[in-house]
């Protein structure tokens, strides 16, 4: 007898919950970066170079595979102090990606702008590469097309120049904390900056279970996930206990080729290939799933904390 759709999501909620809370779970997890060399908000006296080094500091410490960081070159040319970041990054082993020029939402732009923002991005990550493959690619605003011919045209152009699409499988919106962290920070508020802490980690613990949920209902099994991150200052901040959590939960760091060499992402590794959604979320409404829901109030006062 086949299960309707809402029990078979709770079942499989039951079921990592209780995995997660003994530590035992079969969840492996590859971090990636978007936005290098810098993101968001940050507090006065703090610099992207820091942010940077934190963030590279903590992985390393917690051993994890190479970490993709995602590239907008775009602040080299109105910063070229920035460039100390991409140096950094590779210099701890961890490559770059291209996320276009200029952060563009490709949903927006004619085919040969589409084309040229993805392009203009690869000078820089030649330049500090140094012969470490690049070519993979993160929708800015993950995007991928807001029509099946716009989504044919994105994915024709990665195709034809060798891409990879470092899709999303797993997402807390980090980049939601960055901007309170920096007005809380620059106010000396304590308890407000420990309210953002907890409600980030709950949010990270949270995305677990939505993602296992999805991955259950689609492919009964949990896929190797890649989570998106952000190199912000209340990332830098955070991630130390962040990828204690995990490890704690038993999470398992692997790489992103790693994650995508599963045939789930079949279509990720050859763009041409597939015209499904990329992301969990657009396969589970495109079967008609009910997504699970989150809880709202992590995030319901981030716009007008410490303001």
């Amino acid at each position: 007898m086949k299960l309707p759709a809402r029990w078979v999501l709770i079942a499989s909620l039951l079921c990592c919950a209780s995995a997660l809370a003994s530590g035992k779970s079969n969840i492996r997890i590859a971090l990636t970066f978007d936005d290098l060399p810098r993101h968001s908000d940050v507090s006065p006296g703090v610099t992207r170079q820091q942010v940077a080094k934190d963030i590279i500091a903590a992985l390393k410490a917690a051993h994890t595979p190479p970490v993709y960081g995602f590239v907008n070159a775009v602040h080299l040319q109105n910063d070229p102090k920035l460039a100390e970041v991409l140096i950094d990054w590779r210099a701890a082993g961890f490559p770059l990606g291209n996320h276009t020029w200029s952060h563009a939402n490709l949903d927006t732009l004619s085919p040969d702008a589409m084309a040229e923002e993805i392009t203009r991005d690869e000078a820089t990550l030649g330049k500090y590469s140094k012969g470490k493959d690049w070519h993979w690619f993160r929708y800015p605003f993950l995007a991928e097309g807001s029509t099946p011919a716009k989504r044919a045209e994105i994915r024709s152009v990665l195709a034809k120049r060798g891409y990879h699409v470092a899709t999303v499988t797993m997402s807390f919106g980090d980049y939601l904390w960055n901007a309170p962290y920096a007005r809380c920070a620059a106010k000396h508020d304590e308890e407000a900056i420990k309210l953002l802490e907890r409600n980030y980690l709950a949010a990270a613990e949270q995305a677990i279970d939505q993602s296992h949920i999805m991955s259950n209902a689609l492919y009964d099994r949990d896929i190797p996930y890649v989570l998106l991150m952000h190199i912000g200052a209340f990332d830098a901040h955070m991630l130390p206990r962040l990828l204690a959590m995990y490890k704690s939960k038993g999470v398992q760091f692997v790489s992103l080729p790693m994650a995508e060499s599963d045939p789930v992402y079949a279509g990720e590794m050859e763009p041409l290939l597939s015209m499904a959604p990329s992301m969990l979320d657009g396969r589970m409404m495109q079967r008609g799933l009910p997504l699970p829901q989150g809880d709202p109030s992590l995030t319901a006062d981030l716009d007008t904390i410490c303001k």
